[in-house]
């Protein structure tokens, strides 16, 4: 049995439908000026940034939850991002094809926030 990590990801709208547009397998491409993708180590951290951040940016945002590989995130050290309650992992983006072929099942919406419509 391979041993998981769960991680959550805070996303708005545009990206969930990317995400469901794969099937509820992996996370897209970043764009040009998005170098890193950041999943994050706690719910309660993914929900602050969808509520405060996601929300007021583009009108809703959602937390998902999905299990990664251990021996894949092995590779990458855990950064804290302004506190110890604001752990990630840093992942560039040129290594988010073997990212998303290193998760185990779908993606999951476990929380919602401003306008769900999406």
């Amino acid at each position: 049995m391979t041993e998981t990590v769960t991680l959550w990801r805070p996303v708005g709208p545009a990206e969930l439908h990317l995400i469901r547009s794969s099937g509820m397998r992996e996370f897209p491409p970043r764009l040009p000026d998005q170098p890193i993708f950041y999943p994050v180590l706690t719910e309660d951290y993914a929900v602050k940034i969808a509520r405060d951040w996601n929300v007021p940016a583009s009108g809703s945002g959602y937390v998902t939850r999905f299990e990664v590989r251990k021996d894949y995130l092995d590779a990458y050290e855990v950064q804290e991002a302004g506190g110890r309650a604001h752990l990630e992992y840093w992942i560039p983006a040129d290594d988010m094809t073997a990212f998303n072929s290193a998760i185990v099942g779908q993606i999951e919406v476990v929380r919602s926030f401003g306008a769900v419509q999406a």
